[in-house]
């Protein structure tokens, strides 16, 4: 599991996780699922969430690895977060939460393809510090991580696994 405010790098890095991992590794990106697939707004009890449940549930049982990647704020999206427990028991979840300052996400928001779709605006509205989910252990990404850096962490860890 891959969080953090907007621009942060979640799916940058959930996609170079992905392909280094290789084949059979299901990753579901909340905002294609919420904003692409369905069209729905973000907030409690969004329509996204029984979605991403069921993939949640299809990655387990037909998948090597499951990665959800998402700004997943962690009221918002308590259910998936205790069915992410339930289903795949909180020993074999590997959370990670990009901690970066608003300024940072501004400048990393201005690499991404799609800078022109939303901006400063937007993603202060969005902004949300520290949003740890507190009952599933979440390792922070920081700044001062590369791309390569973060992936490799991950790596890494679910490697031990």
């Amino acid at each position: 599991m891959i969080r953090g405010n907007s621009g942060s790098g979640k799916s940058s890095a959930a996609k170079a996780l992905q392909h280094k991992i290789g084949r059979n590794t299901l990753m579901i990106p909340q905002d294609i699922i919420r904003r692409e697939l369905l069209w729905a707004h973000d907030g409690i009890n969004t329509a996204a969430i029984p979605l991403l449940i069921s993939l949640m549930e299809y990655g387990y049982a037909n998948s090597e690895i499951t990665i959800i990647e998402g700004i997943l704020n962690s009221e918002w999206y308590k259910p998936l977060f205790d069915q992410a427990v339930r289903i795949f028991k909180e020993e074999n979840i590997y959370a990670y939460y990009y901690d970066l300052t608003f300024p940072e996400t501004l400048k990393r928001h201005e690499t991404k393809s799609n800078k022109f779709d939303f901006g400063e605006e937007e993603m202060r509205r969005w902004w949300k510090e520290k949003d740890y989910i507190g009952f599933i252990k979440e390792k922070t990404l920081t700044e001062e991580l590369t791309l390569d850096e973060t992936v490799e962490l991950i790596l890494s860890d679910v490697q031990s696994y």
